[in-house]
């Protein structure tokens, strides 16, 4: 029965995921909900959702917390430069000093005392610069290849966005099919109904068939309220995943896409895959990273040049003011430190090392995906195909079925059989198109071009 499908469909739905465990499911609520209805697109839902998803925003977070750390590593090369003024009063004794009486009389300084009070204003800049630090400009390297590292995983996350979006709104496209087909097969179960009526007054048809024709409308019925569950809780998660308030209505302005996809083999597609995949350059930058973290712990064994200065003007107990300056350069020899160097050393090849072997197995795992996306894609579409002839079969069936109850030759119950054949072959058909996107999708993700090339893909 429909009812039973209906409500197996309800059943099989998971409870909506939440940003709790994963962030890319919450947003930052950009719109508060109006009266008036907001016709969306699915160019809008993802424009949205780059704007205001929770997973992005935490991305682009991470990669400003490490552009700040590049500026820190900077400051390392630039010269640092401080003012400071100061004023006071020095009070010392001059016996501390070893000045007792004793020995100030014999230089003649009988009778002075032995307490000083002098009042000192001076005012100082002062000039330090690193010149030569193998270690320095490692690091440098090493925040650089950070700092690529953390906008890769920004575009990871732009395409992550992009992938649940639309998802997304595709599954609430299918939703919204699965009520149409069970609005309209919910019209013609009220016609048959009516028709049964009238043919049981008539005495042309017997009351089984009135009570089978009201069994079968009140379980489409079901179907249809469970179909408009699920609807409304797809588009729930849906205006959570972009920033609209879960209270704004909405109404889907796409319907669902179909385009067939241009043929392309797994060697094409792992290419594009390593060019464009930001995981698999992220990986990358991650082993430049750790390399240049290798080579700053070996530089801390070579000498390192640095200069420092300061220019001052003292002013003494208001008697005059006269400068002073310095001008120190630093060439510093590490001696001995070879059991930190070599421990940190090894911990910083081991993370190289541990990069590297990623960096292969994602090499792989992208070969996999590819591969298996591809073969997805070819049966998924097989699949629509074939929903689409079971689909046509089957309202060919009830329309003959129609007719002979409509001319008398057989009861309905042949009628309610083709009717609910026709409800599970339009459920097969929604289905098969929602998977058949779904597997291009994940395409498009495998080779990294998903954020340009969705439309491209769905066929649009």
């Amino acid at each position: 029965m429909v009812v039973t499908a209906g409500l197996a469909h309800l059943s099989a739905q998971s409870p909506n995921p939440t940003s709790a465990t994963n962030p890319f499911f919450g947003s930052v609520t950009a719109r508060l909900a109006t009266d008036e209805a907001l016709r969306l697109s699915l160019d809008d839902a993802i424009g949205l959702g780059l704007k205001n998803n929770l997973g992005l925003k935490e991305a682009e977070n991470s990669e400003k917390a490490v552009q700040g750390q590049r500026n820190e590593a900077l400051q390392a090369f630039l010269p640092t430069l401080t003012l400071t003024g100061s004023t006071g009063v020095h009070q010392s004794n001059l016996v501390e000093r070893g000045f007792t009486p004793g020995v100030m009389k014999k230089f003649g300084y009988a009778g002075v005392s032995t307490i000083t009070r002098d009042e000192l204003t001076e005012g100082r800049i002062s000039f330090s610069q690193t010149l030569f630090s193998a270690p320095v400009m490692a690091t440098w390297k090493a925040v650089g290849a950070a700092d690529r590292s953390a906008d890769f995983a920004r575009q990871n996350a732009r395409s992550e966005v992009v992938q649940q979006v639309a998802s997304t709104y595709l599954h609430a496209i299918a939703a919204a099919s699965e009520v149409d087909n069970a609005q309209a097969l919910e019209t013609e179960d009220q016609l048959l109904l009516h028709h049964a009526q009238a043919a049981h007054e008539a005495g042309t048809a017997s009351n089984l068939d009135e009570l089978r024709a009201r069994v079968q409308l009140q379980a489409q019925q079901q179907a249809l309220i469970a179909a408009q569950n699920t609807l409304e809780k797809n588009l729930i998660l849906l205006k959570r995943e972009i920033g609209l308030d879960p209270g704004q209505k909405i109404t889907l302005s796409d319907p669902a896409p179909f385009g067939e996809l241009a043929t392309q083999t797994p060697e094409e597609l792992r290419a594009v895959a390593y060019r464009n995949r930001p995981d698999y350059q992220q990986l990358q930058s991650q082993a430049i990273e750790f390399k240049a973290i290798r080579t700053a712990y070996r530089g801390r064994r070579l000498p390192s040049l640095s200069f420092n200065g300061n220019y001052a003007i003292s002013q003494v107990g208001g008697i005059g003011s006269h400068g002073n300056f310095a001008a120190i350069g630093t060439l510093s020899f590490p001696l001995f430190r070879e059991a930190s160097l070599r421990g940190d050393t090894d911990a910083a090849q081991a993370h190289l090392d541990a990069v590297a072997a990623q960096l292969d197995d994602l090499r792989g795992q992208i070969d996999l995906q590819v591969r298996s996306a591809l073969l997805d894609v070819q049966a998924t579409d097989k699949l629509v195909e074939v929903a689409r002839s079971n689909v046509d079969l089957a309202t060919r069936t009830l329309a003959d079925e129609t007719d002979r109850v409509n001319a008398g030759v057989d009861d309905n119950l042949p009628l309610v059989t083709a009717q609910s054949t026709l409800a599970a072959a339009q459920s097969n058909l929604v289905e098969s198109l929602y998977q058949y996107n779904l597997s291009k999708f994940a395409l498009a993700r495998a080779a990294g071009i998903l954020e340009t090339q969705y439309r491209a893909y769905l066929g649009r």
